[in-house]
């Protein structure tokens, strides 16, 4: 055995001692040297957000993306591996905010001995009376220090788990190089048209102060009711109509119907005057209008859902907003209410929320007698920010926006072929983005009211009365980036202009957190800095993702990708499922029900938790039990035998010339030969889980048959066949440890290391033809073997004997087919089975049919 073949082995240890070897040696390293973009497999790894933890989810779906790469590498590719963190955006501010208790009010100076009041925060809501403002430059500074400690402790976390990144190729979503990437790409999108401003309306989430795009939206099922108002005919009479937001009523601009309701024909083109505020509003036609919903007749408002906001685009109506950023009712009333009724109950509604001005015009209504009946409580869908606590508002704003097909259609053509062309892994994901593609209703809007993110890199000239043009903006040259418009003069002005008339003001929005992530193959790949690295790695091999962002990663990539290079970034995606409870919940932080992967990789090994997540195929969710976690306590069970069985195999040194020459022997080869060629075909297709069932389901067989069948004979070095199963077992060990190093990396590399030089992750990749030299075996030997062993086991059992008692004879029955190629592993089976005398003889099916214990003297 070689010494290097521990007394007892153990899983404990071993993430600490190989990680170090492993970033010591760089085996995990891209080495660009002498290859070209086919010889590479480049992953455009997800980059994780670092605000916060890591959770079981994110180790469920980045193994497999690491038995992937780990296996690719096997392969003989080169394989380009990076690492990003995703730290700009909302979710950061969140937690600085928290953590530090602070909040960014821009138009404070910068204060350079600003010391937070505390550090530590919980990272759970506080209200932001109770923290202390700062500059938009601390506030960022404060972002900044605290990713860069979130990152370290991700690091640790992905380390452990043994992903085999290279970690010399990380990236950030911040930062000067993601600024320059997200800046200059931003100004290749305004040179070609492709992204332009406009005032527009705009979903806003009041509680953020932020825009939002259509990709972010959730909706919510929330409590409401159905109120029914009288609008007054000029003839005298009256049109009722049904409504969820009366205290929209102000901003009313017509009133609408489906152009085929009889109830209705006869009003189009007439109009009729609001409750409350006597405006006079028209009645008209659009094939939206719903005549099973409510009264059939609905009150179209500036903006009361994106469906009033279609309306008001197609029907070219007026804009009487009255709701405010902050999620209150504007102080200003719409020009056209001038009665003194209508002013005195608009200013009752002023300044209040959307809640309070509710029961403030519903009691107006009632006054008046406006509102027929009492409301009618219902149930129903709203939208939310994905992040966000309270219903979104529309307001009017000004915006940028990025073309993506939504009226474009050679566009959304070329992204549909694209998502053809794509390999998706499993396939039945892909009509996840063709509905959203063909389900677009604007372009992406990617400006964002927020302080930590890559800056708008435009700034807006200001007229002789210091009024911006806006229609004129002043963008950044290359050579000026990264740029910060907010503190940066605009080109051809000098600071002291900012803000004087004649002079320009910076552009204080930023970038969607998403227009800088759609750019990781860029971020990762060089692009535009690193012109021979790009050109290796670009177009990439695969995009791992979850299924919940195709919408918003892998769709916004695929725009960006064909925008500026005509082409999709990527020829493979690969998409995990979710990790659910035992109630079969989706894991999330908002529900409460996350589980942390530190503690677990800690108490069952990394090697078991990867087990567990390459258990699942792509796409399909997993269930987890944090107090029974059983598929990871399988996992370690397989990773301590496959140290254990390596152990064993060792002991049995191979002669000089061995060769195969036993029948059982080429059997087992033959089978792991099938194993190899399954197994192989199972990852070439992205189906991890079916490669490890087929490799495990054999390894348990080798153990549990294979082994017992030839251990006498591989103990006892008189016997003829002797070499012959020390070879077998070798050649075998080496096969399965290549086999499970994607998947179990830590039981894999230390066993390998016990008798082969260099690490297992950068051995061949076993294929059939390594069988080549090998005599042809049958490969239903070993399985009728094992059927045989088990039925003289359970013989002796049945005799209550021990499995050691010697036996005077045995007779197998089988069929004539069966019996002559039993016969070849009779003397295996003898001795295993401790037999002196076996018999077969032709029956039906496979049996021991008599079976005669040796005297107990004997």
């Amino acid at each position: 055995m070689p010494a290097s073949v521990p007394d007892k082995p153990a899983l404990e240890g071993l993430e600490t001692s190989w990680g170090t070897r492993w970033e010591e040696s760089g085996v995990y390293r891209f080495d660009r040297t002498d290859v070209t973009h086919d010889d590479i497999y480049s992953i455009d790894t997800p980059p994780p957000t670092a605000s916060g933890s890591l959770h079981i989810g994110h180790v469920f779906s980045y193994t497999h993306t690491d038995v992937v790469a780990r296996y690719q590498r096997m392969t003989g590719k080169r394989v380009f591996y990076p690492m990003g963190w995703d730290d700009n955006g909302l979710p950061t501010e969140r937690r600085v905010q928290n953590y530090y208790g602070v909040r960014c009010d821009p138009s404070l100076p910068y204060d350079a001995d600003f010391v937070p009041p505390f550090e530590g925060g919980d990272n759970k809501s506080t209200k932001a009376a109770d923290q202390k403002p700062v500059s938009r430059r601390n506030f960022i500074e404060l972002c900044e220090r605290l990713t860069v400690e979130d990152e370290k402790q991700f690091e640790a976390v992905w380390r452990a788990l043994g992903l085999s990144v290279d970690w010399t190729q990380t990236y950030r979503t911040i930062g000067n190089e993601a600024l320059f990437t997200s800046q200059l790409a931003f100004l290749r999108n305004v040179e070609r048209g492709e992204a332009y401003q406009a005032m527009a309306p705009t979903l806003w989430d009041v509680t953020f102060r932020t825009a939002v795009a259509q990709a972010e939206l959730e909706d919510k099922e929330q409590p409401g009711a159905y109120h029914r108002l009288a609008f007054q005919k000029a003839d005298g009479g009256s049109v009722e109509i049904e409504t969820t937001r009366p205290e929209l009523l102000a901003a009313c601009v017509a009133l609408v119907a489906h152009p085929d309701d009889e109830r209705y024909k006869h009003l189009f083109g007439t109009t009729v005057t609001t409750p409350v505020f006597g405006v006079e509003v028209p009645i008209v036609a659009h094939h939206l209008a719903q005549p099973d919903k409510g009264a059939g007749i609905a009150m179209i408002c500036t903006f009361g859902d994106l469906t009033d906001v279609i309306w008001w685009r197609e029907l070219d109506l007026p804009n009487r907003a009255i709701m405010g950023f902050d999620g209150r009712i504007i102080a200003e009333a719409p020009d056209v209410i001038t009665s003194e009724k209508g002013l005195a109950a608009y200013a009752q509604l002023a300044g209040k929320t959307v809640f309070s001005a509710k029961q403030t015009i519903v009691e107006l209504l009632r006054e008046e007698g406006s509102l027929i009946g009492d409301p009618k409580p219902i149930v129903h869908p709203v939208k939310f920010f994905e992040k966000g606590d309270k219903p979104l508002e529309i307001v009017s704003t000004r915006q940028w926006y990025i073309r993506n097909g939504a009226r474009d259609e050679e566009l959304r053509a070329k992204l549909l072929a694209f998502g053809q062309e794509l390999d998706w892994h499993p396939d039945f994901m892909r009509v996840r983005y063709e509905n959203w593609v063909g389900g677009l209703s604007g372009d992406w809007l990617i400006s964002r009211q927020r302080f930590f993110g890559v800056p708008i890199p435009v700034w807006y000239p200001l007229d002789s009365d210091g009024n911006p043009v806006f229609d004129e903006p002043i963008v950044a040259t290359r050579e000026m980036l990264p740029v910060d418009p907010s503190s940066e003069p605009a080109p051809g002005y000098d600071a002291s202009q900012r803000g004087q008339a004649g002079g320009f003001i910076g552009e204080v929005d930023v970038m969607d957190t998403w227009a800088t992530s759609s750019l990781t193959p860029q971020l990762a790949g060089g692009w535009e800095r690193d012109e021979e690295l790009w050109n290796l790695v670009f177009p990439f091999s695969l995009r791992p993702q979850g299924q919940d962002i195709i919408r918003t990663w892998l769709f916004s990539t695929m725009l960006r990708s064909t925008l500026e290079y005509g082409e999709k970034p990527w020829t493979n995606t690969t998409l995990s499922g979710f990790i659910v409870d035992p109630d079969r919940k989706k894991m999330s932080k908002s529900k409460g029900n996350v589980v942390t992967p530190a503690d677990i990789l800690e108490k069952h090994g990394s090697d078991a938790v990867r087990y567990w997540a390459a258990s699942s195929r792509l796409g399909t969710d997993a269930a987890f039990d944090p107090q029974n976690p059983t598929q990871i306590k399988i996992g370690r069970r397989l990773a301590i035998k496959v140290l254990n069985a390596s152990k064993f195999i060792l002991g049995f040194e191979v002669p000089a010339g061995a060769q195969i020459t036993e029948p059982i022997d080429a059997s087992m080869l033959a089978q792991l030969e099938r194993v190899v060629a399954d197994a192989s075909a199972a990852l070439a297709a992205y189906d991890h889980a079916r490669a490890l069932e087929i490799t495990e389901s054999f390894f348990w067989a080798f153990c549990d048959d294979y082994l017992e069948l030839v251990k006498e004979r591989a103990y006892n070095e008189d016997h003829e066949g002797q070499a012959s199963a020390a070879l077998a077992l070798r050649t075998a060990l080496g096969v399965l440890l290549r086999l499970f190093a994607p998947v179990i990396p830590f039981a894999t590399e230390e066993a390998w290391s016990w008798f082969n030089d260099g690490s297992v992750h950068v051995a061949a990749w076993p294929t059939v033809a390594e069988f080549d030299g090998l005599p042809d075996g049958d490969a239903s030997l070993l399985t009728l073997a094992s059927e045989a062993l088990t039925s003289i086991r359970r013989a002796k059992t049945d005799a209550k004997a021990s499995q050691k008692t010697p036996v005077a004879q045995a007779t197998i029955a089988g069929t004539a087919l069966q019996t002559e190629s039993l016969a070849r592993a009779a003397s295996d089976l003898k001795a295993v089975g401790r037999i002196d005398t076996l018999t077969f003889i032709t029956a039906a099916e496979l049996a021991v049919t008599d079976i005669v214990l040796a005297p107990a003297d004997s």
